[in-house]
């Protein structure tokens, strides 16, 4: 397994409707690499963006969805989503402050 580094754990921020709303209890959805583990993405969260301080993190495996074409089956690619609980005293992320 290769060494994944800080800024390889956190791919793109999730921007969705019920993502939004949690950002007011300072929850933040993130899709994430697949062998990330959760204190990867504690760690990635707290160096990437200064003045955070993280909580806990949730995570989930997505598995693919099925696909055809024609008569052949498959499946798209797996994904990973972390939900970031953020401290009370800690600063928000500023990449949402424009949403």
């Amino acid at each position: 397994m290769a060494d994944i580094k800080y800024y390889d754990v956190i791919l793109k921020p999730i921007v969705t409707e019920k993502s939004m709303n949690d950002m007011a209890e300072k929850k933040y959805t993130f899709s994430v690499h697949p062998t990330a583990n959760k204190s990867q993405i504690k760690e990635a969260v707290e160096k990437m963006f200064e003045g955070t301080k993280v909580a806990k993190v949730n995570t989930m495996n997505c598995q693919g969805k099925k696909k055809r074409r024609g008569m052949v089956y498959g499946r798209t690619a797996k994904t990973k989503k972390a939900i970031v609980t953020l401290t009370e005293d800690s600063a928000d992320i500023e990449i949402f402050q424009g949403l």
